[in-house]
């Protein structure tokens, strides 16, 4: 290269010429301080070089080849430098091998975290409908036991609080509830009062032939509670629905007869109402 071979020149500054020979010695000189480069030593040194380039020009036209014996370290130097070219070309190599390697790793790894999101659903839509099917069925067959007739409380009053609360949140357990009830504490004033709820639950459900049944025992002995008038009618009622009319006037003068008195006046007019639809003489 033509600037190594000015740098090679610029050490060589001590030159000598053996007669009769073309070889070139490079005199060893002692370490020296080191030169303060400024534009004029360069420029300078680059005249030195310009002169030396002359005359090895001039000395091979002239059939006296100049050789330049090579510095020792500057050859160690480039064995040195190419050993350390050879390792980063093998590191560059070896760096783009891995990252090769990251990125396949790191495609898998989003390919992974996707199917484990999409199985982490679907595990939990099947755990879902799994507890829905475990609830409903728990639910069917909490709802097709037989009714207990062990009191929940030991307090017939307390039962039927319970269980009309319940009848408000949830009908199907509610009826049981006031089933149990009626079963636990016959005979007794709840129990009647269980049996008129239970009238109302079937009617709500749309079926009045079941709540004439329930409607009839609470009514039983014709009772002086304050739910009996209201009970009556919605007798007379499902009684009608069922293509009853005979019983169901039967009922409506029981009304007439038993609580109409002591009814409150919008019971009264709802029986007088009533007593017109279902066309009572």
């Amino acid at each position: 290269m033509k600037m190594l071979s000015r740098t090679t020149a610029l050490t060589a500054l001590g030159i000598v010429l053996i007669t009769g020979t073309t070889t070139l010695v490079v005199a060893q000189t002692p370490p020296m301080e080191a030169v303060q480069w400024d534009k004029r030593r360069l420029d300078q040194l680059d005249r030195n070089v310009r002169r030396l380039e002359r005359a090895v020009t001039q000395r091979n036209a002239a059939g006296q080849p100049v050789l330049v014996e090579p510095d020792p370290e500057v050859i160690a130097l480039q064995g040195r430098v190419d050993i350390m070219d050879r390792r980063l070309r093998d590191l560059e190599a070896t760096v783009q091998r891995v990252n090769g390697d990251l990125e396949r790793l790191s495609f898998q790894l989003d390919e992974s975290t996707r199917d484990n999101t999409a199985m982490g659903a679907r595990l939990r839509d099947a755990e879902s409908r799994l507890r829905t099917i475990e609830t409903a069925a728990q639910r069917e067959a909490e709802l097709n036991a037989p009714i207990s007739s062990d009191s929940p409380t030991g307090n017939a009053a307390q039962d039927l609080a319970a269980a009309v609360r319940l009848a408000a949140s949830d009908p199907a357990r509610g009826d049981r509830a006031l089933q149990g009830v009626a079963a636990a504490w016959p005979d007794t004033p709840q129990a009647q009062e269980a049996g008129s709820r239970l009238g109302d639950l079937r009617v709500a459900s749309g079926d009045h032939a079941g709540a004439v049944a329930f409607y009839a025992s609470a009514l039983r002995g014709w009772p002086t509670a304050s739910w009996a008038p209201a009970t009556t009618l919605e007798l007379a009622t499902a009684l009608n629905a069922t293509d009853r009319k005979t019983q169901a006037c039967t009922a409506m003068n029981e009304f007439t007869r038993r609580y109409a008195p002591t009814a409150t006046p919008a019971v009264r007019t709802r029986a007088t109402q009533l007593r017109a639809r279902i066309g009572c003489s």
